[in-house]
Order: structure tokens, then C-alpha cells, then sequence
């Protein structure tokens, strides 16, 4: 069975969740720590068939370290945000009942001149445990025939 290296716990998230809606068996899925972790982590595993799944900045770490890399650009959340549509997101986010927080974050100066994806990022990253969460649930309303690419070919490559 492969190992599924991630940079973090929202990576993870995803693909368990996206593997059981697939009715895939559930990989074993590896949070490294941040894309510095790939190296420590397989040379721990050494012997084992290591795949990855990294956001494009980090993608070099992975690489040096592993045959195969699945890579999200930039960003797991950006692969969400584009599968889903921007008011496919919003729906979500408005499920949480968090929609009326999300316009407070648009309004703010900084971010009213900002790209609604770069708001939507921002959003995902600025509350603790927000990122895992809103993997999850992105996971869970993306259609299954509009899956990512990136964690498309990962599961498929399982």
C-alpha cells in the first residue's frame, strides 16, 4: 500500500474524505509538518512506496525526496475554489453560517482591491482550525466529476 505524504492536516482531510466518497479504500496519509518535513518523513519510511501532494511553491522539497508528486496550484483552496465556483464556496461558507463574516473580511481595506480567490484564501487561513475544516467540507460539496486534478490523479494513482 502507498503513503500519501502532505504538507498539512487539511491536505489530509481532503483525500480521506474525497477517497471514502470515491468508495476507494482509505489511504494512509502522512502530515509532514510543512513542506521541510518530506525529507525527515521518508527517510523514516525508506522501502515504502511514497506519493505527495504539495502546493506549488513547495513543490522542489517533495520532488528531491520523492518519485511522485502530485502538486496543487497553488494551493489545495485554490483547487477547491476553482472545482466548486466561487458561489459553490460561498454556499458552503454559508452553510457554516459564516457567509455575513466573510463579507466583513471583504470589506476590510486591504482586502476590498484583492481578487475574491485571494479574500477566499485569506478567509480560509486567518481563523485557527479554519483550513482543516473548510477542507472537509469543500471536500465534501465538490462534485465527484469536478475533483481537483491533483487529488483526481493522486487517488487514482493509489
Amino acid at each position: 500500500m502507498s503513503i500519501v505524504l502532505v504538507e498539512g492536516e487539511s491536505d489530509a482531510v481532503a483525500i480521506r474524505i474525497l477517497a471514502r466518497r470515491l468508495a476507494l479504500p482509505e489511504p494512509r496519509v502522512l502530515p509532514v509538518g510543512g513542506s521541510k518535513g518530506a525529507r525527515r518523513a521518508a527517510g523514516e519510511l525508506n522501502g515504502q512506496r511514497l506519493v505527495g501532494l504539495v502546493d506549488a511553491a513547495e513543490r522542489r522539497d517533495f520532488e528531491r525526496v520523492l518519485e511522485t508528486v502530485f502538486v496543487c496550484d497553488p494551493d489545495l483552496e485554490a483547487e477547491f475554489i476553482r472545482a466548486l465556483g466561487v458561489e459553490g464556496v460561498e454556499a458552503v461558507i454559508a452553510g457554516q453560517g459564516e457567509l455575513e463574516s466573510f463579507r466583513r473580511l471583504q470589506a476590510q481595506p486591504f482586502q476590498r482591491a484583492q481578487p475574491i480567490e485571494h479574500q477566499l484564501a485569506r478567509f480560509f487561513g486567518g481563523r485557527s482550525g479554519n483550513k482543516v475544516r473548510y477542507a472537509g467540507l469543500l471536500a465534501e460539496a465538490v462534485p465527484l466529476g469536478s475533483v481537483p486534478a491533483p487529488l483526481a490523479s493522486l487517488l487514482a494513482s493509489l
